[in-house]
């Protein structure tokens, strides 16, 4: 079976080894509706297990539509593919946890419950019970060193007089001023042997804490609690106006005895194993894209960075003892793991090349970590790392899509080419399933969002990014760092500041035309989609830059920077990380950085796609990009809302729709007839084996083009 193989094309490189053309077992999209991928892990304190959060979706057509389930497996650390479900079917567990190595807490709304509630199950298996609940729901939580007691957060709660004038109809919204806040709340835990109607208690609001509660952490002795709070739940606010407030547990008022300010975004916060220094992944200064150095936090406006001169990002870590730091890094399209000393001596412990992991919990004392870490041929797994034999590679421990096996995978690469300036970029091509040396095949390019974000050399399928299924039908798909992405240090991230749609999309343009010199891509049948700032790239490459591109999909995307700026829920974190200006400063930047500016240029079949309750790129552009595509009347373009989806699809219905419409359209004008468009009725059922195909659906519109459903052209 042809498996992946990750190398690296390089400009003076020749084309790849020719695979034959042969009988394959190609991905479908029923198998990227149901792919399953591990979330949240911790080891337990003995370094013997190993607790994680497992996503399952929905069936479409099969089960309600909705998010995905999300269960509770427990692993042996000793054994690999030793796993076994604790809370699983259709559940939707939170973040585990263990209590000592006798029980593990997770949180989860069950039988009569009205919201979330913090629930206990024994290691050894049995029955959960609930330990601790709250009128607003137990959210994200922190269980003490000694497991006593709790942190969690919880909104606070309605008054019975609002809730009464709501119910008689007055229920009007004070945009943006009367969202509830978040608040820090701290219940003491029944004892193992204990009953929760033993206790009696109640849990008690942390008053001294004000504004918008994040996140909050113990110290080791559980005396104290670092608390990330912003002024209000805004969401812009999150972005750029985080606070760090350490409080005094021990005492029955919770006195804040210090508090920092975030220097800008700012991630994961952790005490040392002595309580003695607080270190947190922060961003270098407020116009920093990404939180992503690894920071000593001291007094008011101290951060040492005890990484200086890493050219990637820091995306979490853990303490291994009162002197060293183990931290998961992105450095290009790669990610390492690396130990490093509160005095910023460091050393490579993974290098560069292997499994992407950017997650791992350590245990308490010592011994391997769990990585949870995705390959080019997996979405995330386990993998057992210990961190005392460094040459060592990870193990991977997991395997929740055991039919992937069994799947013919494209061979996936690594490709760096130059810019005009000089700046060398990077991105990562998947090649068509059976390619043979010296054809040309269509191309379409998967733009990132962000654009402080990256694609790693990991598993890049997904409902919204096409990767393996395109390459199943005979395209070649290429994902582009273009220069602000992040993974390769501060100054890279913010090279396309003050620079909207200049620079950053012509990489794009660069690295379509290496693919084409090389001899892979027919410069003809190039297509173009992304989500957010993928999707404002699609609908640059539909306008301005339309003579490229045979078919955009621009999702959840900007089309029109001025009134973009006047509707998004991140106004100030538009202005500190991506603009460096504002509207009012400088019309004719934002005017002309928008695709509706050159819609006269559009030449593109244009499919269109939004959630209606985005609150980040407002449907609204989508909605005038349409119209003017469609009043011009240039070329096709059809537009498709998702009525209750946010800023990318939730609900594996709309997920399901979303994939087989962009594939659809994109086999329609780089390999099919192209003119008019396909229609717009997609016979959902046709596509899922566990379903019936229904018969009042028009069979051309259920399937792609008879003649480029399969892996070669």
């Amino acid at each position: 079976m042809n498996r992946n193989i990750a190398f690296i094309v390089a400009v003076a490189l020749a084309a790849p080894v020719t695979v034959t053309a042969q009988e394959t077992n190609p991905i479908e999209p029923h198998h990227v509706a149901t792919l399953r991928s591990v979330g949240t892990v911790e080891v337990s304190p003995d370094g013997s297990l190993a607790a994680y959060l497992l996503s399952v979706p929905r069936r479409p057509l099969d089960e309600d539509s909705g998010g995905s389930w999300t269960e509770l497996h427990v692993l042996d650390m000793a054994e690999a593919g030793s796993s076994r479900p604790f809370v699983a079917g259709s559940v939707n567990v939170g973040r585990p946890s263990f209590r000592g190595n006798e029980e593990i807490l997770y949180t989860s709304r069950r039988g009569s419950d009205k919201a979330s509630a913090l629930y206990g199950i024994p290691v050894g298996g049995g029955e959960s019970r609930k330990l601790v609940e709250h009128a607003n729901g137990v959210g994200s939580y922190v269980l003490s060193p000694d497991g006593s007691r709790v942190a969690f957060l919880a909104r606070e709660e309605t008054a019975k007089e609002l809730k009464t004038l709501r119910e008689k109809g007055f229920n009007q919204e004070i945009y943006e001023e009367d969202r509830p806040l978040t608040r820090l709340w701290i219940a003491d835990v029944p004892a193992l042997d204990a009953d929760r109607s033993d206790d009696g208690s109640k849990p008690v609001l942390v008053e001294s804490v004000d504004g918008h509660v994040i996140s909050a952490v113990w110290s080791p002795g559980g005396e104290r609690l670092a608390t990330v709070t912003t002024p209000t739940a805004l969401i812009d606010d999150s972005y750029t106006s985080k606070s760090v407030a350490i409080v005094d547990a021990s005492m029955d008022d919770f006195p804040v005895v210090s508090e920092v300010e975030a220097i800008g975004k700012l991630g994961q916060v952790e005490f040392s194993p002595n309580g003695e220094r607080v270190a947190a992944v922060s961003a270098a200064d407020r116009h920093d894209p990404a939180a992503g150095r690894l920071m000593l936090l001291g007094g008011a406006d101290d951060f040492n960075d005890l990484l200086p001169d890493l050219e990637g990002h820091v995306a979490s870590f853990a303490w291994e003892d009162d002197e060293h730091l183990l931290y998961a890094a992105s450095v290009g399209v790669w990610s390492t793991l690396g130990r490093v000393s509160i005095d910023g001596e460091a050393e490579t412990l993974i290098e560069p090349g292997g499994p992407i992991g950017l997650s791992f919990s350590l245990p308490r004392g010592g011994g391997a970590a769990a990585l949870v870490a995705d390959s080019p041929d997996h979405p995330r797994e386990i993998y057992r790392y210990d961190p005392a034999e460094p040459r060592a590679p990870p193990v991977r421990m997991t395997n929740s899509n055991p039919w992937l096996d069994d799947i013919d995978l494209a061979r996936q690469a690594v490709v760096r080419h130059t810019a005009p300036d000089g700046l060398e970029l990077e991105g990562l091509l998947l090649y068509p399933l059976n390619y043979e040396e010296g054809r040309r095949y269509p191309l379409i390019l998967i733009v990132h969002g962000g654009p402080e974000s990256h694609h790693g050399n990991g598993w890049l399928t997904s409902y919204s990014n096409l990767g393996q299924l395109a390459a199943a039908r005979g395209f070649a798909a290429f994902y582009p760092n273009y220069r602000g992405s992040t993974g390769r240090g501060v100054e890279f991230s913010k090279l396309g500041q003050h620079a909207a749609a200049g620079p950053e999309f012509d990489d794009l343009i660069v690295a379509v035309d290496h693919l084409i010199e090389i001899g892979l891509v027919d410069r003809d049948r190039v297509g173009i989609t992304g989500g957010s700032y993928g999707g404002y790239a699609s609908a640059w490459g539909a306008t301005y830059y339309s003579d490229r591109f045979a078919a955009a999909i621009p999702f959840v995307g900007i089309s029109n920077n001025i009134s973009k700026l006047g509707t998004t829920d991140i106004p100030l974190e538009m202005k500190l990380v991506h603009h460096r200006t504002t509207l009012w400063d400088d019309w004719d930047y934002f005017e002309k950085s928008s695709p509706i500016y050159y819609v006269k240029r559009n030449r593109t079949p244009t499919l269109i796609l939004h959630g209606k309750e985005d609150p980040r790129v407002h449907p609204s552009q989508s909605l005038e990009l349409h119209r003017h595509l469609k009043t011009l009347g240039q070329a096709p373009v059809r537009l498709v809302l998702y009525p209750g989806e946010g800023h990318g699809n939730r609900r594996s219905a709309a997920r399901l729709d979303y994939m087989l419409r962009t594939l659809r359209w994109m086999e329609h004008y780089l390999k099919g007839p192209g003119g008019d468009p396909p229609a717009h009725e997609i016979d959902h059922a046709a596509w899922l084996p566990w379903a019936e195909s229904g018969d009042d659906a028009d069979e051309e519109a259920a399937t792609p083009d008879a003649e480029s459903t399969g892996g070669d052209e």
